[in-house]
């Protein structure tokens, strides 16, 4: 037997917000195995450098996967967790071959500009629903990820 929700919000606007969040669920562990596939494979004068930034982004990335997927739950709604489902539901594509630093730093730009769509995209469903929780946690990520797209952008500056 299935417990009733009863938390303000009714079951179409949770199941709906609930399908945003998987998509921001998605993009944000894509970014994830990304950014650690970068941390493990970045060569070049930067090596120290952009190896010890992307393991605090990479880290970073992994607790907000898990306060993503908490809220999905919160609201009732089973959270994706397989690559197959990720893949369905991203909008970030795999990097392929292998690429140098400076391509490594563009495509997380990249990676994190979208994470950063996807998140604002979701706003007008939280807001109509009144679902504070979900702003609050949709404005922290917008945050991080602005920042961090920021100073990976001043690192391609010459």
């Amino acid at each position: 037997m299935k417990a009733k929700i009863d938390i303000g919000l009714d079951e179409k606007s949770r199941e709906e917000i609930a399908k945003g969040l998987s998509r921001l669920l998605a993009d944000t562990y894509t970014l994830y195995l990304k950014t650690h596939n970068f941390h493990w494979n970045v060569t070049g004068p930067m090596f120290q450098t952009l190896h010890v930034m992307f393991e605090g982004q990479y880290n970073e990335l992994a607790l907000a996967v898990d306060a993503i997927a908490e809220r999905i739950r919160s609201l009732g709604v089973k959270a994706p967790g397989s690559y197959a489902e990720f893949t369905k539901l991203t909008v970030i594509k795999e990097s392929v071959g292998d690429l140098s630093a400076t391509q490594m730093i563009a495509d997380l730009v990249l990676g994190q500009e979208a994470v950063i769509r996807t998140a604002r995209g979701l706003f007008s469903i939280v807001d109509e629903a009144h679902d504070e929780p979900t702003a609050d946690l949709l404005t922290q990520r917008m945050q991080i990820h602005e920042k961090t797209a920021w100073m990976l952008r001043s690192m391609l500056e010459s």
